[in-house]
């Protein structure tokens, strides 16, 4: 914790698009990506004598035409990108259909008398589903469900994006003008959790609810605790708002799994599992694609390594982006190294 608190008085805020050498030699600069709050891409131009190199590492690359943040940036002058991978092989539904799935689930979690659990991160996927149930409550379309988020980092979190107005997009400023409250991240039935007590207290309700908790990844956090009170009912529904690793204990339930553990227990999964595919903070294939081919038409791109992501779509994207006419697209093994 000391180390911890020592680190945080040493940070330094660097605005989007403004140049500072991290070292001699190196300058960078940080542009929008559009995964979440604060998320950039990063330029590094590196000078050797007279060689001078520009390198992009995307970072985690977000999608276009969502809510609340800016589009990502199309970053200009790079000569090698270090590229995300993460749906190389797949298309997201549109986002406009989230609201719809959100919807559907709230009309069947009503009707069934049960409970919708929403495992998402805490910071960005919970502000987003938040914001797209406020949009249904101002629509008047929101069953009258209380809709709790149970998780002190989210509500930290949203506490941060609204003291950020700077990085919203156009819709949000709208959206504000417009609504009753001017309060995006909130509305008259929804209440943030913070104590154990509280959290502890949604596992005894008898009415219907929404309890969107972390993590977004059922592998830790109160979630858990929410799963396990609720995953064996039929009259729950899970919906997972994001992407799910491998061996993680929600690509388990998302794959379909009988039987899983959760906190040292076998459960069966008796409730309902969906997945809001327009929920996801990641470009699909199409959009990372788009996004390597307009980053190449602003620069002298030579060379495409693909990161962060599974084999399959790594490699499918390798295939897709060379198809394109990116040059020298690969997918780099654990200790490979590269010369610049």
């Amino acid at each position: 914790m000391e180390d911890a608190a020592q680190a945080v008085q040493q940070f330094v805020a660097i605005g989007s698009g403004r140049s500072f050498e991290p070292l001699s030699g190196v300058t960078a600069r940080y542009f929008d990506a559009g995964h979440m709050l604060g998320s950039a891409s990063v330029l590094l131009e590196m000078r050797e004598g007279p060689r001078q190199r520009n390198l992009l590492f995307s970072g985690d690359i977000g999608r276009p035409n969502t809510p609340i943040l800016r589009d990502p940036m199309i970053v200009p002058g790079a000569e090698m990108i270090i590229m995300e991978s993460t749906y190389g092989d797949r298309r997201h539904a549109p986002t406009v259909e989230t609201r719809g799935v959100l919807l559907d689930a709230a009309q069947r979690t009503l009707g069934s008398r049960g409970k919708l659990i929403i495992p998402a991160f805490a910071v960005g996927r919970t502000q987003e589903v938040v914001y797209h149930l406020n949009q249904l409550w101002d629509a008047g379309q929101l069953p009258a469900l209380p809709v709790y988020v149970d998780s002190p980092l989210a509500a930290n979190a949203t506490a941060v994006y609204r003291a950020h107005p700077e990085c919203y997009d156009a819709e949000v400023f709208e959206l504000l003008a417009n609504s009753s409250d001017r309060d995006v991240f909130g509305f008259k039935q929804l209440r943030y959790v913070r104590s154990v007590d509280e959290s502890k207290a949604l596992n005894t309700l008898h009415d219907p609810a929404i309890i969107v908790a972390a993590s977004g990844m059922c592998e830790g956090g109160r979630v858990l605790h929410h799963l396990k009170n609720h995953i064996e009912q039929p009259n729950t529904t899970v919906l997972f708002a994001g992407f799910q690793a491998e061996h993680t204990l929600g690509r388990r339930i998302l794959d379909g799994a009988e039987f899983v553990p959760i906190l040292g227990r076998e459960y069966r999964v008796a409730a309902q599992i969906r997945r809001a595919e327009g929920l996801s903070a990641h470009a699909d294939c199409d959009e990372l694609q788009s996004w390597a081919v307009r980053t190449q038409e602003k620069g002298k791109v030579q060379q495409v390594l693909l990161v962060h992501g599974e084999p399959g779509p790594a490699e499918t994207l390798a295939a897709t982006l060379a198809t394109a006419g990116l040059p020298n697209v690969s997918v780099p093994q654990r200790g490979q190294m590269v010369q610049l």
